[in-house]
Formats: structure tokens, C-alpha cells, sequence
């Protein structure tokens, strides 16, 4: 029996220039233009996605990353499914805002803790003073303990389209299982519903890893 085609509002995180609209083109059309610029409102883009056997319509959110839009992006959280959350490895502050866009998204979308997935973007770019892949997978590892469910870490290079796709479906996938499961693992929807005044709050980058 044919699966019921279902929809997953996705939205893409980061600080501006983390190359969040270059990393969905590539996602998208497998393509780049020749020249960016920081988006400064939310561009919307959709792709048909079939995985083992759900076909679904994947709807990506790509929000300015300029932090003064944050009432901009209030406007686009609600309902979320899920997120990829960028930083640019050749920028060490990118990474160490993370917490704060998963503390954001997490505290506006309606829904608590859903599924991300922590993307390193621009690794064709990599250097001694780039942020190390160890540094990056300890922190997915920390995100993933708090959440209650793994938070997964891809290397990604928009450019050469390394790493693009399987960041992607990684993050269909497990919106798909979590939508199967209900919007959260049970014991962090329990707090939610308990505790929704409360900020929930993330745990922030040991700096010295970087």
C-alpha cells in the first residue's frame, strides 16, 4: 500500500555567510550562484523527497542570519518539524552562537525540542585554524545527551556538494521518525507539557575545544 504523502517544514539556521541559501541550492537544484548576498528576511524553497518508501514534500525555511531579525524569524518558527543548524568551520564565532540559534529556535517553534542536525559548512576551506571535526562531534555528542535523542554532525562543502545530500535526508529521516513516535521522545514531552514557561536551554561550546 502507497504511503500518504506527508509535509515537513524544515528550517536552516546560522549565522550570516555560514553559506545557508548556497548549501539548499546545492540541495535543491544542485547548483551555485556565482554570487551571494545575506538574505535579510526568509526565502522559502520545496523538494520531493522519497525515503524508504515515504514520499514526502520537504518545505526549507532559509531565515536571515542577522541577529537583530530575531522578531522576523518569530514569525516562521511556529510548527517546525525540525532544523538544519549551520556554522562555517573557517569561522570560530559561527560555532560558538550555535547554542544560542538551537536555544532560539527551540523556545519559538511551538514544539519544544524537535530534530536538527548540526552542519560544519565550507570544508573545502578547512585550515590549521578551522574548528576541528573532534570538537564538532563532542558537542553534537553533549546536544544529543540534553535532547534526549541524537543530534547528528555532517561536514558539508556547498561548493563542491560534498556532504549536502546526506545532511539533508539525515534530517527528512528523522523528522519522519519522530513524527511517528509524536512531536517529542516521551519523557522530554512530558517536561515540555510540565514545564513550558521554562526556557529551555541548551549547553553551550567549551570554547578551549575550538
Amino acid at each position: 500500500m502507497k504511503n500518504k504523502r506527508t509535509y515537513y517544514k524544515a528550517m536552516v539556521l546560522g549565522d550570516f555567510s555560514v553559506g545557508k541559501t548556497a548549501l539548499i541550492d546545492r540541495c535543491i537544484n544542485n547548483e551555485l550562484k556565482k554570487i551571494y548576498f545575506p538574505s535579510l528576511g526568509c526565502n522559502m524553497e520545496v523538494k520531493d523527497v522519497n525515503l524508504d518508501g515515504y514520499e514526502t514534500l520537504a518545505i526549507l525555511f532559509d531565515v536571515s542570519g542577522v541577529q537583530s531579525l530575531l522578531p522576523l524569524r518569530k514569525k516562521y518558527y511556529p510548527n517546525s518539524d525540525g532544523a538544519l543548524v549551520v556554522f562555517d568551520i573557517t569561522r570560530s564565532k559561527t560555532f560558538n552562537n550555535i547554542p544560542n540559534w538551537i536555544e532560539e529556535f527551540f523556545n519559538n517553534n511551538g514544539r519544544g525540542i524537535v530534530p536538527i542536525v548540526l552542519v560544519g559548512n565550507k570544508s573545502d576551506l578547512r585550515d590549521e585554524n578551522s574548528i576541528t571535526t573532534e570538537s564538532a562531534l563532542e558537542y553534537a555528542t553533549e546536544l544529543s545527551k540534553w535532547a534526549g535523542f541524537e543530534i547528528p554532525y555532517f561536514e558539508t562543502s556547498a561548493l563542491d556538494g560534498s556532504g549536502v545530500e546526506e545532511a539533508f535526508l539525515t534530517l527528512v529521516k528523522n523528522m519522519i521518525i519522530q513524527k511517528q513516535k509524536g512531536k517529542h521522545p516521551p519523557e522530554k514531552q512530558q517536561a515540555n507539557n510540565k514545564k513550558s514557561m521554562i526556557q529551555l536551554k541548551p549547553p553551550t561550546i567549551n570554547k578551549d575545544h575550538n
